[in-house]
């Protein structure tokens, strides 16, 4: 009964010690919101996938989705259904940003790279330029050696 007595008394001085220490630890000031007028968003539309990156004027990340964090699985996520609800999702929940003006950077041979951007223009942002980033080979590789018989 002595020891149980003990262990109680342990406890309450613990208790004590952890809300002397919250009371004198910094407090964690609280992160301000991101507000912007102008962005750009990035698709990037592959066989497999669709991603779409918002970010500032300067390039910095704000925001992302893809068709797998949407919630689409294996074939799926390269549909234009999926890219379409990718975008639509992506700029939901960046809505408190206060976008209003973007630039569109489309890359990428992808079935999504239409609807991606067709529910964008649906979204009311207005849409200032749209550029196709996809990478085309120029030169290709060096032919392979003739062969001697």
């Amino acid at each position: 009964m002595g020891q149980q007595k003990a262990t109680t008394i342990k406890g309450d001085d613990l208790s004590i010690k952890q809300d002397a220490v919250a009371d004198i630890a910094p407090k964690k000031k609280k992160k301000e919101k991101v507000r912007m007028a102008r962005g750009r968003i990035y698709v990037q539309s592959t066989y497999n996938n669709t991603i779409v990156t918002v970010t500032d004027q300067n390039g910095n990340v704000i925001g992302w989705g893809s068709s797998g964090k949407t919630g689409f699985k294996g074939s799926k996520k390269s549909t234009p259904y999926a890219a379409q609800k990718t975008m639509e999702d992506t700029l939901a929940r960046l809505k408190d940003v206060g976008l209003m003006e973007v630039d569109v950077m489309v890359k990428g041979i992808g079935t999504g790279r239409e609807s991606a951007v067709r529910a964008l223009q649906g979204s009311g942002l207005t849409i200032l330029s749209i550029k196709d980033q996809t990478p085309i080979p120029h030169g290709g590789v060096r032919p392979k050696k003739a062969r001697r018989v």
